[in-house]
This record gives structure tokens, sequence and C-alpha cells, in this order.
């Protein structure tokens, strides 16, 4: 492919899918959602986190599954949920998280 090419595609790739976002933000304000999709559409955040962070917490890299003190990523992951889960605060969460991660990520583990 062309440099041009991989250009128009990736421009191309961006305005389908702004338009596939769009239609829903238009549908959303036409059509009358049931109660109960709304209260199980708000859980579609936390459940694509979780799909994207999980994986990489237990295999990371791709390698095979590391459940040990030596996965640095799993011990942050788990140090950041306690984090989310007692103070609720999404900014502190990252932060510690990555702060942890990056130390245990110094110091070799």
């Amino acid at each position: 492919m062309t440099p041009f090419q991989i250009w128009i595609t990736i421009m191309a790739m961006g305005l389908v899918t702004y338009l596939v976002r769009l239609s829903f933000i238009v549908a959303w304000g036409r059509l009358a959602m049931p109660d109960v999709v709304r209260r199980a559409l708000r859980y579609v955040p936390t459940a694509v986190l979780s799909a994207i962070i999980l994986p990489e917490m237990l295999r990371p890299g791709g390698g095979p599954i590391n459940i040990s003190f030596s996965n640095a990523r799993l011990i942050a992951g788990l140090i950041a949920g306690v984090v989310a889960w007692r103070t609720r605060n999404i900014l502190l969460t990252i932060a510690i998280g990555m702060v942890v991660l990056w130390g245990l990520q110094l110091i070799g583990v």
C-alpha cells in the first residue's frame, strides 16, 4: 500500500466509526429505551474495560497465564482494584496503579 492509500484507509475507518456512534446518539433521542436496557447499559464500560485489562494482567505480553508475585501487572492491578473499591476515585486508582506498576518494573519484578 502506498502512504496515500494508508491515510485514506485510516480516514475512512474513522468516518465509519464516527457514523456508527452518531447513529446511536441520534436514535437514542428518538427511541424510548426500556428501563431494564438503560440499567444494563450502565455496566457496558466496566465490562469492556475488564475485557481489555484482565487478559493483560493474567497473561502479560500474551504469554502463558502468570499468577505469581513475579507478575508486576497483576500485583499493580490488584492494588488498583483495592484502591478503586475503597475510594471510588477513578483518577486516584489509575495514578496509584501506574505508580505501583512503574515501581515494580523499576525494581525488576
